[in-house]
């Protein structure tokens, strides 16, 4: 009996085993065919990576820090004009050839406050062909800052922190709702002073430049707002913000319950009136338009959205870093990133939270925990100091932000409206030589 168990498992074993064969064969013969199919994604995004990086590559960057007057009258809207002039570099790829064989993108801004052992810096990271069309638009508007090319600041720290000496926290941020919905701006950050009957200006900037001013020798704050110049060919933000004003506008509510009434008394009504019980009030609801049902909550939403979708807007990516030498680094700086742009949050229309892929803590499970934050921190850093370069490749992170919004959260504060003391102002105006001046030839 026992040899016959023996003699039949042998039997399966080879049958599986030309099986296997007859696979391993058909595989080495046809395999190929399937291959394509199978490693197209991964070929085809490694693919346009190399070409995009490269492209990137192929011209400079410079960095422009903006240095600010002792006084600024200009109101915020002076600061949106500037991101409504900076918009014509949208050059988009015009076909399929220019994305992938020459790999062209659009071209990504960032704007950027780095408070460096105390000191805020106002700096704006552009490609070198953009200098004189972002100067023209910033003095079109400010005509007494002084705008320098600089060193890039995030060469002055080292390139592998965190390391022995250096640590840091930071992270991203994401909208709470969908994009559309448009953050708190400058024009609701008004004090209304009913003695004096005008308004004073409250900067969100202020809370930043105190904290920024708190920091010791080998404390840094960095500030990212790196944008790209979209239309609705990229992002059709403005067809989402009709959706959900239609939405809103044309809600579906609750179907009444319906009173019951004696079908004597029903009829009666139709008899005399020639409409049941009800239908009167209903046809009433009807002849009220959805715009007259809204509640003033919801009108203002209604206003809001619309207004965004309106202007010109970015596709925009929000960062925050704190990064310190480790005998001076302080803990408690994880909360002025957050706190920063909380300023911008609204319960009815939208705000911004950090978002948790980028936040460089540890989740569960705790394997591998060092290494991992680790990770996390180097990501980031590097991401931070590249400006995001392959901005249209990797998915998330990025959502419309309008020119206004834009505006209220990077502009160049009074003295007025953010008195400290450690934002270093220029004394005198620089003005332009007469055209009549003679030129020795």
């Amino acid at each position: 009996m026992s040899d016959q168990v023996f003699i039949q498992t042998f039997q399966v074993l080879n049958l599986i085993g030309d099986g296997m064969s007859l696979c391993f064969n058909f595989f080495m013969q046809f395999g190929w065919f399937i291959l394509p199919f199978l490693l197209y994604k991964p070929l085809k995004f490694a693919f346009v990576l190399f070409v995009e990086t490269r492209w990137n590559m192929s011209f400079k960057r410079i960095v422009l820090e903006v240095k600010i007057p002792q006084h600024v009258t200009k109101p915020l809207k002076a600061m949106e004009n500037i991101f409504n002039a900076i918009w014509p570099i949208y050059d988009p790829p015009k076909d399929w050839r220019a994305t992938f064989f020459e790999g062209k993108t659009l071209v990504n801004v960032s704007f950027e406050i780095a408070g460096i052992d105390g000191e805020p810096h106002f700096y704006i990271r552009i490609p070198e062909g953009n200098k004189r069309m972002v100067e023209s638009a910033i003095y079109s508007q400010y005509p007494d800052v002084e705008i320098v090319e600089v060193p890039d600041y995030t060469q002055n720290v080292p390139e592998d922190i965190p390391n022995k000496d250096w640590d840091l926290w930071g992270c991203d941020f994401m909208p709470l709702k969908e994009d559309v919905y448009p953050l708190k701006t400058y024009s609701q950050f008004f004090e209304e002073n009913p003695e004096a009957k005008d308004e004073k200006r409250l900067d969100p900037l202020s809370s930043l430049l105190e904290v920024i001013s708190t920091l010791k020798k080998g404390e840094q704050i960095w500030i990212q707002m790196t944008v790209v110049p979209i239309s609705v060919k990229e992002n059709n933000y403005v067809k989402r913000g009709k959706d959900i004003i239609d939405v809103l506008l044309k809600r579906k509510e609750k179907p009444k319950e319906k009173d019951s009434y004696p079908m004597f008394l029903e009829a009666l009504s139709i008899f005399f009136t020639g409409k049941g019980f009800g239908q009167e009030e209903e046809e009433k609801e009807k002849d009220f338009p959805p715009e007259m049902r809204l509640t003033s909550g919801e009108r203002e939403v209604v206003a809001a959205i619309e207004r965004k979708i309106s202007k010109t807007c970015y596709d925009s990516r929000l960062r925050y870093i704190y990064l310190a030498k480790r005998d001076v680094f302080f803990g408690g700086a994880k909360g002025f990133g957050p706190s920063f742009f909380s300023q911008f949050n609204t319960q009815n229309l939208n705000g911004l939270k950090p978002w948790g892929e980028t936040i460089t803590k540890v989740q569960a499970p705790d394997i591998f925990t060092k290494r991992r934050l680790y990770l996390k921190k180097r990501n980031l850093f590097k991401n931070y100091v590249n400006r995001d370069s392959a901005f249209g490749i990797f998915p998330g992170g990025t959502f419309i932000l309008s020119t206004e919004e834009l505006a209220t959260i990077f502009h160049f504060p009074g003295i007025e409206v953010a008195p400290t003391q450690s934002l270093k102002r220029i004394e005198t105006k620089r003005s332009a030589p007469p055209t009549t001046l003679p030129i020795e030839e």
